[in-house]
């Protein structure tokens, strides 16, 4: 799996967005409360760096490396 979330803030903005998503699985009740997951794959990407929906969608925040000569 090569990287394709590189940016910190990105990675922040997934990460609080995570939490915000899994405070949900206490807040709600019922079938709603389930979304609580969707945070947990938001921070999951943060953690790895890798995002599938990202390399479906042929997105990449991470800079080539340029080596001068």
């Amino acid at each position: 799996m090569r990287r394709n979330v590189c940016s910190p803030v990105e990675r922040s903005a997934r990460v609080l967005i995570g939490l915000a998503f899994c405070s949900l699985f206490f807040l709600l009740e019922g079938p709603a409360a389930w979304l609580g997951l969707v945070g947990v794959a938001l921070i999951l990407t943060a953690v790895f760096r890798y995002c599938p929906v990202s390399y479906l969608a042929g997105i990449n925040t991470c800079r080539a490396h340029r080596h001068s000569v």
